[in-house]
């Protein structure tokens, strides 16, 4: 699994991380729908400590189709909810 973090780079998971951060980019969402922004913050600083400490930085040089995007560490929940709603738009 790729995995990009905004405005930190891309990182590729091994099978048994890409499960855990599933499980938490669930819980991501699920705080994202419920608007609840102390579970937000602790779901993206879970999936963020996840990717960092299991996946293998990719060349920033190199260009790959993302699986996932993250957003960065100090974006909010209103920041998050946005971005998504423009991504909906768009599609």
């Amino acid at each position: 699994m790729i995995v990009r973090i905004l405005g930190e780079g891309q990182f590729t998971l091994d099978e048994e991380a890409a499960t855990r951060l599933s499980t938490l980019d669930a819980d991501l969402d699920r705080a994202i729908a419920a608007n609840d922004s102390p579970r937000f913050d602790k779901a993206l600083h879970a999936a963020l400590a996840e990717v960092r400490a299991h996946g293998r930085p990719l060349d920033p040089d190199s260009i790959v189709p993302s699986d996932l995007a993250l957003p960065s560490e100090d974006s909010s929940l209103d920041e998050v909810r946005h971005l998504l709603e423009s991504e909906s738009a768009e599609s």
